[in-house]
């Protein structure tokens, strides 16, 4: 149970552009981190947090030191921090729970709160005509290809990640999804389940779909909409940090 406010964040893809080209998206989403100590019992990123992370046995992308240090201090200010693994940054590893205290979590994460039983997903492999995704996915979560990529110098293995990773955004096709497919889809099963709250990321759009007794959201992106949603005295909203 988190009886304060729960806060959800997707899609920021911290090292997607050059340092320079990106500081000043990256420290307005260290400002939004940074206000949530005191208003904020719990923050969830629900995947793609970076454009890529893989934990080495003893390095850690230098690029990201900031953004460590700031999931930190929220969770030494006393707040819960879980991060679902998106498309981009699905080899989570030990080092986020043992040295942040981060819950990771592979795949989807139920949360019951505030009177809400939610099922939480980054959203990637979730609807049809995903094809291309879906065999890349399966090569690059494979437990051989994560132990050869292991043997691979960092600064050979990120740069190489990277090129991964603009592979893995081709392969969606940049073909628009209709919200109706989303909810009929990702939706409508999870309520049949029992959910009455569904929230993915992945998709880059923020939208909202409320029907008596269920609910549907995609979170945005910190990207170009700086969007996030609270959930607060067991109602959902969404916001857009600095509008």
């Amino acid at each position: 149970m988190l009886p304060g406010a729960v806060y959800f964040i997707s899609d920021a893809h911290l090292g997607v552009e050059n340092r320079e080209r990106e500081a000043a998206r990256e420290d307005r989403l260290h400002d939004f981190l940074n206000s949530l100590p005191g208003r904020a019992s719990a923050l969830i990123i629900v995947g793609d947090l970076f454009d890529f992370w893989f934990e080495y046995r003893t390095v850690i992308p230098r690029r990201h030191f900031t953004t460590l240090a700031t999931l930190k201090h929220l969770r030494e200010s006393g707040m819960a921090l879980s991060y679902l693994n998106g498309n981009h940054d699905f080899w989570l590893g030990r080092f986020l729970a043992e040295e942040l205290g981060v819950e990771t979590h592979d795949g989807p994460m139920v949360l019951a709160t505030q009177g809400r039983r939610i099922w939480l997903h980054h959203g990637d492999g979730l609807v049809g005509g995903d094809l291309g995704y879906r065999v890349l996915r399966r090569v690059i979560r494979n437990p051989l290809s994560i132990a050869l990529y292991g043997l691979l110098h960092p600064d050979l293995g990120i740069p190489l990640a990277h090129q991964v990773s603009r592979w893995s955004r081709r392969s969606r096709g940049g073909l628009a999804i209709e919200p109706e497919q989303l909810w009929r889809e990702i939706a409508l099963p999870r309520f049949a389940e029992g959910f009455d709250t569904v929230m993915v990321g992945h998709f880059h759009h923020v939208y909202e779909r409320r029907e008596p007794g269920r609910e549907f959201f995609l979170l945005g992106d910190w990207l170009d909409r700086f969007s996030h949603a609270v959930l607060q005295d067991g109602a959902v909203r969404v916001e857009h940090w600095g509008a």
